[in-house]
Parts: structure tokens; sequence; C-alpha cells
């Protein structure tokens, strides 16, 4: 199940860090990214509304 607000559908990606290992990062899109999938609400996070754009975003609960 894919998690939405406001019309902005959550979506994730590993990236490769510099020292080697993997870390998924989870943004926000109206739009459909190239290189990233849909994604449920991660465990552990809620999500805010920045007061001034409007845009949503994770924060550790």
């Amino acid at each position: 199940m894919v998690y939405e607000k406001d019309g902005y559908r959550l979506y994730k990606r590993p990236v490769k860090l510099r020292g080697g290992h993997e870390q998924t990062i989870y943004f926000f899109s109206k739009r459909v990214p190239l290189s990233a999938e849909p994604s449920d609400l991660p465990r552990g996070y809620r999500v805010g509304v920045n007061a001034k754009t409007g845009l949503p975003f994770l924060k550790k609960e």
C-alpha cells in the first residue's frame, strides 16, 4: 500500500554511501520518479507538514 498525503506520494530509494553500505532514503513527490518505488509509511516515523510550504516530511516518533 502506498502512503499519500495531500496529493504527495511517499517513495523510497536505496543509495550507496561513501563507506560502502546502503541506506534507504524516503521522500514525497507529486510526480513519479524514475529510480524510486512507492512505499508505505516506515515504522517509527510520522508525517509532518511544513507550515510555510505545505510540503509533507517524515519525522521520527
